[in-house]
């Protein structure tokens, strides 16, 4: 496009701009001309010529010769909020259109990710296409980026995930901010005719690239909060400390029952215990007992205003994030062990089967016997010994076990392995998948990277807490009350059908059509272990299924395989697990719990929530494997090619997981062609192919830090 084409289009969309911001007003070109600043001839006489040009296209109105406005848009529009994807595109989900409608950037007409919006949609080459209309309300959110002044002004470069703009910031604001600092930026206006919106700087984190400065970017991102208000900390403080006896009279007390919980070794918010008693030979009494919130964050106080906006604990690789203030979830409600707590319990007589043959619900006493790590039962149950070494002990020291608590951890462990082999029959999912983990120095530095795995330990817990989890969801929908269930809808046929073509590649047979995709899914989980694709089809079969959300609607729980399951064992973390504690305790005492309408609207909220949390998680995992290679540059690894995008090659490093880029730049020896549909480049020449799973050499290029990217070059 020439200069001068370019320069007319901008006018174009000034002069519409400007029509649009004033719909009844009839103005000519003279009055145009003063509100763009125009004061020449030549821009005069280009004002005329656009004017008649967007009058003939029918795109504005010309009331009488010379006189012109804006024609108002009568297409149907749909009010939803904006999510801005990396590309820059915005995208929206609305409930006429099965998916998600992509919005050029050309066509946001400003709005930012999170802003309430009125979206038309048009059909365009096959496709369905957004424009915004207009923007219903702003969002509050905070935007974080690389501060860079000038003389009288300032512009804070916030390029990133969720934001296609730089923020411009006047004089006034930047007293007390340092050039290149990472700053928190919020929305401050956006005047008709600027290139960015005007920003208003309320914080500033720091030097980029440090842990802590990165780790408060990464919270401010998706705007998770860090620090309790003074009024939440000293709600929390004013809680009684001891507990009342009047209350351990209301409650049944389980406090002469052996009892114990088992956690991460750093652990330090214990939320559920076991209770075992033998009975006989066949049948025992297995008490699941959860942390008693609900006793302590009543409805409506600050307390649980509080929990219910934050609606989740997050979980970084150097900290936790909390959804309640510490006196809670590390002092009063945590199940430690040799105090006596207030909890909420499921007990179940058990036969060796794992058949219940009978079940009680409602509010207890316990007294804690032992906290256990998990690696410390994996000890016992490995080495099938009572005494636990002292390389894996909490303490350091070797100890032995009484014989009646190696006797508990044992039958707990043949039961759940009993549950858990009845689910697998039923048709769940089995992601045994290989967590990344980080040893930190004291300065919160990675030294290494190692890989987390589920052992028995950790499956003795989770079916135990599934098992509770799945009875108390089962009792609410058997009485049909308004309830909160944790839900995962069936896999979307065509990512399956996408699943299929990506295994192929790698020599697998994989049939997501018929009644059984499950065990197909499942099968190919079983086969492509400790092999080096695991990971990456581990990756991929995820990104198949559903995400797992809260909802009034129980459709079931398809990676679980529960027709009924929700989450009552996680209190002290997750917010719907306090609303199903309430709901529970005014179905035990015969009382109307809360409607529907509210339970729905906090199911949005926390499963909106939990996303947030889970996002971040992953970015502080991604900061940390950059700061873990930024003294690597020049060094060799192999890996595997784990996605391809227009922009390059992603390649996750075998031995540490580490995941970069191999940009189209650096694929020096060819011209490579990417092949969307098979996702590869295919080398012009040489006919060479990059593909998804392809085991590549790099060596690594390039490591920012507060960036967050790390780049590769191939060496294959």
């Amino acid at each position: 496009m020439s200069n001068k084409k370019k320069e007319r289009k901008r006018i174009e969309e000034k002069i519409l701009i400007y029509l649009k911001s004033k719909p009844k007003a009839i103005v000519n070109y003279k009055q145009i001309a003063s509100a763009l600043e125009i004061n020449d001839t030549k821009g005069r006489n280009t004002i005329i010529k656009t004017l008649a040009i967007l009058s003939k296209k029918n795109k504005i109105g010309e009331q009488k010769k010379g006189q012109y406005h804006y024609i108002q848009n009568l297409t149907k529009t749909f009010e939803t909020t904006l999510s801005i994807l990396p590309t820059g595109k915005g995208k929206v989900n609305l409930e006429s259109y099965d998916e998600e409608i992509i919005i050029p950037k050309k066509n946001l007409n400003k709005a930012l990710h999170g802003d309430l919006v009125e979206v038309s949609v048009h059909h365009e080459k096959n496709n369905f296409v957004g424009i915004i209309e207009s923007i219903v309300e702003r969002s509050t959110k905070e935007y974080v980026g690389i501060l860079e002044k000038q003389k009288d002004f300032a512009f804070v470069v916030c390029k990133g995930s969720n934001v296609y703009t730089d923020f411009f910031v006047d004089k006034q604001y930047l007293e007390q901010y340092k050039n290149g600092d990472k700053v928190v930026v919020i929305f401050n206006g956006w005047k008709p005719f600027n290139d960015c919106p005007d920003g208003k700087i309320i914080k500033s984190l720091g030097v980029p690239g440090t842990s802590e400065t990165e780790i408060h970017a990464i919270l401010h991102e998706y705007g998770l909060p860090y620090t309790f208000p003074d009024e939440v900390e000293k709600e929390a403080v004013l809680l009684p400390a001891k507990i009342d006896e009047n209350e351990i009279k209301r409650r049944k007390d389980c406090r002469q029952k052996l009892t114990f919980t088992i956690d991460p070794i750093n652990a330090k918010d214990f939320d559920d215990a076991l209770s075992f008693e033998k009975l006989n030979d066949v049948l025992f009494e297995v008490g699941i007992h959860i942390a008693d919130v609900s006793h302590y964050v009543t409805p409506n106080s600050i307390l649980d205003q509080e929990a219910y906006n934050r609606a989740t604990s997050v979980y970084l690789v150097d900290r936790v994030v909390p959804m309640l203030p510490e006196i809670l979830s590390n002092t009063l409600c945590s199940l430690r062990p040799n105090e006596d707590k207030l909890t909420f319990s499921a007990i179940f007589l058990l036969d060796d089967k794992g058949e219940i043959k009978n079940e009680w619900f409602g509010r207890t006493v316990i007294h804690s016997d032992y906290r256990f790590s998990y690696e410390e039962v994996q000890y016992v149950i490995d080495k099938n010994i009572n005494e636990v070494d002292a390389s894996v002990s909490l303490t350091s020291k070797s100890y032995i076990l009484p014989q009646e608590v190696k006797i508990s951890i044992d039958t707990l462990n043949a039961i759940a392995k009993r549950l858990r082999n009845k689910r697998m029959i039923n048709g769940a999912i089995s992601f045994d998948r290989q967590e990344v983990a980080f040893q930190l120095n004291q300065e919160q530095k990675p030294e290494s990277v190692f890989f987390k795995s589920a052992k028995d330990s950790n499956k003795l817990i989770e079916e135990f807490m599934l098992l509770a989890n799945k009875r108390v969801a089962t009792l609410f929908k058997e009485n049909k009350i308004p309830f909160v269930y944790r839900v995962h809808d069936e896999p979307d046929p065509q990512k399956l059908f996408n699943l299929k073509k990506l295994v192929s590649g790698f020599g697998y047979r994989f049939n997501p059509k018929g009644k059984n995709v499950h065990k197909e899914i499942n099968t190919l989980l079983k086969q492509s272990q400790g092999k080096r694709e695991q990971n990456l089809i581990d990756t991929l079969a995820l990104r198949s299924m559903s995400k797992a959300e809260y909802s009034t609607n129980n459709i079931g729980h398809y990676g679980l395989s529960f027709d009924f399951y929700t989450h009552f064992t996680s209190p002290i973390r997750r917010y719907p697990d306090i609303l199903v504690h309430r709901a529970l305790e005014k179905f035990l005492n015969n009382k109307a719990g809360q409607s529907e309408s509210y339970l729905n609207e906090a199911c949005i909220h926390s499963s909106q929530r939990e996303q947030l949390a889970t996002k971040a998680e992953r970015d502080s995992i991604k900061f940390m494997q950059m700061v873990f290679m930024q003294d690597k540059i020049g060094q060799v690894f192999e890996g595997i090619i784990s996605g391809v995008t227009d922009r390059g090659l992603y390649v996750e490093i075998t031995e540490n997981k580490c995941e970069g880029m191999i940009r189209t730049v650096d694929l020096l020896d060819d011209y490579y062609i990417y092949d969307i549909d098979h996702h590869a480049y295919i080398g012009k020449k040489t006919q060479k192919v990059y593909q998804l799973g392809d085991p590549i050499k790099i060596k690594v290029k390039k490591v920012s830090v507060a960036k967050r990217f790390l780049d590769f070059i191939p060496l294959d």
